[in-house]
């Protein structure tokens, strides 16, 4: 199962590293300035676990396999930075839990097809 090991992963990350930003970061901005600012510490996390699946060689371009979660989860220590601005950034501009609650939530509920897609246009 996907969630078991990206949840596993997911306590590691959060664990492992302390947040880069402090809780007293209250940024009174609209939702599309948090958007401008999130969107590509988003796009960096997800390039950057594009790239190391697609790198894997147990990873073949095109054909599903059935250990996706295991290189998604692989991943992740090479791509601790922009994950953890990712969720630093959530953190900092919608409120303290939100990094890993978008994490956990929404981020990984399309993460594997964002991989699938993004290793697909890959050179």
């Amino acid at each position: 199962m996907l969630l078991a090991p990206l949840f596993g992963t997911a306590l590691a990350v959060a664990v492992a590293t302390e947040p880069l930003n402090s809780a007293g970061d209250a940024i009174n901005l609209t939702m599309r300035e948090k958007t401008a600012a999130t969107d590509p510490l988003v796009r960096s996390a997800t390039e950057c676990i594009v790239r190391a699946v697609a790198a894997d060689p147990r990873y073949s371009a095109g054909k599903p396999t059935s250990q996706l979660g295991d290189l998604i989860v692989d991943s992740m220590p090479s791509c601790i930075k922009p994950v953890r601005a990712m969720i630093d950034a959530y953190d900092r501009y919608y409120g303290d839990g939100t990094g890993e609650a978008f994490f956990m939530g929404p981020y990984l509920d399309v993460l594997p097809r964002a991989v699938v897609e993004g290793a697909q246009k890959a050179p």
